[in-house]
């Protein structure tokens, strides 16, 4: 059951990228930024009210940092999703666990001297290789900026789930979280939205039942993910469930050649393989050999997957 549930997330947060990419054509990433925002903040604020939980909480500093570096991650991905074949964009998004198996190698080595991580050294060397027989359509069909930016958010929301880890150990529930981060969205995109008017872009599009259609959408969806998610952390056995997330790259790929008739060359599938591949191998290695104390267990399902 718990693997269904996870299935579930990644189906939801594929499904999600659908829509994103849908609603580029008729909104700004920072409109599309905004609503999302706000339509989380409206749906969990009843649940949290409901529970009878409370956003008060002594680590400001710590939902600003996390915050930041998630709304910037977010509007990078919205950004590549808008400019890239959707496998592509999702493909890149799945880089941050990489990234991350990346900085806590290099902070392990830091601290232990010269102590070396042969397994996950090779996984990160695959997946490099993946981004790079990825990169190289992209590039050719001038989608250069597109790429660097999908990568780039990858490396921002690696940074996010590090800093959501490390709320989850000194004990803050989830929830607020993920609350403070959405409500920092819905800030962010509608600076964003007045920022860019000045551009000669206007700064609100007009609504249309199709429009409407596709951010409520997102904003349900990346809920019922993000619940999807927690939930099969929660109940399933870490290892499988951590793994199970990179069915995320093969839902967005049947979307992307459904709805789009996009065609890759073998060696872009070969890439996506790739990173796939060694996300999994990084996750496994990762999961068997980090301690995951009743804290992280508790209010940190993302986290524990590392």
């Amino acid at each position: 059951m718990a693997s269904l549930w996870m299935l579930f997330s990644t189906f939801a947060f594929a499904a999600m990228g659908v829509c994103v990419k849908l609603a580029s054509d008729l909104y700004s990433t920072s409109e599309i930024v905004m609503y999302r925002g706000l339509i989380g903040t409206a749906l969990l604020y009843p649940m949290i009210v409901q529970q009878r939980g409370t956003l008060r909480t002594h680590y400001v500093r710590g939902h600003i940092w996390r915050s930041a570096v998630g709304v910037t991650s977010l509007w990078l991905w919205f950004f590549a999703i808008g400019s890239l074949p959707l496998a592509m964009a999702m493909t890149f998004n799945y880089m941050a666990p990489i990234w991350m198996t990346l900085i806590l190698l290099c902070a392990g080595w830091w601290s232990s001297k010269n102590h070396v991580e042969w397994p996950l050294i090779a996984a990160i060397a695959a997946s490099f290789v993946g981004i790079v027989l990825i990169l190289r359509p992209a590039i050719e069909a001038d989608q250069w900026l597109g790429a660097a930016v999908g990568l780039t958010s990858s490396v921002f929301t690696a940074v996010a789930y590090l800093q959501v880890r490390k709320l989850g150990r000194m004990g803050e529930p989830e929830y607020r979280v993920v609350f403070y981060f959405s409500l920092t969205t819905i800030v962010a995109g509608l600076f964003g939205s007045v920022l860019f008017a000045q551009t000669g872009e206007p700064s609100f599009h007009a609504h249309s039942g199709r429009g409407v259609a596709l951010l409520l959408a997102i904003g349900l969806l990346a809920l019922f993910g993000q619940f999807g998610m927690t939930r099969a952390y929660r109940v399933g056995r870490v290892l499988v469930v951590a793994n199970l997330q990179y069915t995320g790259i093969i839902f967005a790929s049947a979307w992307s050649v459904i709805i789009w008739n996009d065609q890759f060359d073998w060696y872009v599938w070969a890439g996506m393989g790739l990173v796939l591949v060694s996300g999994v191998a990084a996750t496994f290695y990762n999961t068997q050999n980090t301690p995951r104390g009743p804290a992280v267990s508790k209010t940190d399902p993302i986290a524990s997957e590392l």
